[in-house]
């Protein structure tokens, strides 16, 4: 088949979907990655793989200008024939199958991983607004998602017909990759919280559970290991990173290009993200054997049985979070015991081999 992977970064289809590109190939698909240009689309084409560049907005809201975007990517989806496409992240989902729709293409697969701040509590418009046109252009699409929640929350929406719905949990983790490590004997202990630095993956949380743990006198140090996105209205500033630096209650260490050093150098992963599909960051730092702590939301639950290889805590909620990882904090033998345990739900039920198998049997389903 000819097949394109279309998501709004190149940096995405590098980090999360170039596993599923590899083994296409390997079975003789012909793929193609598809998005706006960015310093990933080299490393993509490095490895053999064909490129193509669609540059549009991830914030753009002015409807001319989006409604122009879709007309392109129908000129190109009819230039190109693809025998099936595959969507990921929320724009590329709502235009990439109202192009495709359009230019007529056989089989169109779309992947929900993660409903995004429109679904956030407090953004009821903007959440109406995206559940409309989910209704529209999910017709006649196979749908993939993460966690049982999100699904049900589109079936019990009519958003879709529950025959269109499949549920993989997650993208996968490279198990060779992410090994298990023994905990470096740093002290003070390091909590390392993974993600974009956006509002919604919890980083105020994580901030105020660290001045609590601080105010108690528990020694940590707590780092945010990732970048803001000024493409996502919920991001932080980089002024108010600096604030917490210069307050001394958290680290700033930006992007890290080899995540394997991060897990390795910490005790403790955590994310008290509100919402998620399945957060991969959780499921390399279960493969790395580290401990977890993240909140009790869709996604995150997935990750991480409370009391085995991590534990929960409310969304929104700091000083419970303060709690979980002063508890993992004061007991390094429950936390290595959580360790072992992740590593083994990690290769038990989210291997990169396991959600590929699954993802080419919808893609060869009739």
């Amino acid at each position: 088949m000819k097949i394109i992977l279309f998501a709004n970064t190149d940096w995405y289809l590098y980090n999360f979907r170039l596993p599923l590109a590899k083994a296409l190939h390997a079975r003789g698909d012909e793929v193609s990655f598809l998005s706006p240009p960015g310093e990933y689309a080299s490393k993509l084409t490095e490895l053999g793989f064909r490129w193509l560049e669609f540059p549009f907005s991830r914030r753009g809201m002015n409807p001319l200008t989006e409604l122009l975007t879709v007309l392109r990517l129908w000129r190109l989806y009819r230039r190109e024939k693809p025998d099936l496409v595959h969507h990921f992240t929320i724009k590329c989902v709502l235009y990439g199958s109202l192009a495709a729709h359009l230019s007529g293409l056989p089989n169109i697969i779309n992947a929900i991983t993660g409903l995004g701040y429109a679904f956030n509590e407090e953004n009821h418009m903007l959440g109406a607004i995206a559940r409309f046109f989910y209704r529209f252009v999910l017709k006649n699409t196979q749908v993939i998602f993460q966690n049982p929640d999100d699904l049900e929350t589109f079936t019990q929406a009519k958003l879709l017909r529950p025959k269109q719905a499949h549920l993989i949990r997650s993208s996968g983790v490279d198990l060779i990759r992410f090994t298990p490590q023994p905990e470096t004997n740093n002290q003070p202990p390091l909590i390392i919280l993974p993600a974009r630095l956006l509002k919604d993956k919890g980083i105020l949380e994580f901030v105020e559970a660290a001045r609590l743990l601080k105010h108690r006198g528990v020694s940590a140090r707590m780092a945010l290991v990732g970048d803001p996105d000024p493409h996502n209205p919920t991001s932080v500033s980089q002024q108010e990173i600096q604030d917490w630096v210069s307050e001394g209650i958290v680290e700033a260490w930006g992007w890290q290009e080899q995540m394997t050093e991060a897990y390795t150098a910490s005790q403790i992963v955590c994310l008290p993200s509100y919402r998620e599909g399945v957060p991969r960051t959780l499921l390399e730092a279960a493969a790395n054997g580290r401990a977890i702590v993240t909140s009790d939301a869709p996604g995150c639950r997935e990750a991480v049985r409370h009391g085995i290889n991590g534990l929960l805590v409310p969304p929104r909620d700091p000083a419970s979070l303060a709690d979980a990882l002063q508890i993992l904090l004061e007991n390094p033998q429950l936390r290595q015991e959580m360790g072992r345990r992740g590593r083994e739900i990690a290769e038990q039920e989210f291997s990169s081999e396991l959600v590929i198998k699954k993802t080419l049997e919808l893609y060869d389903k009739d």
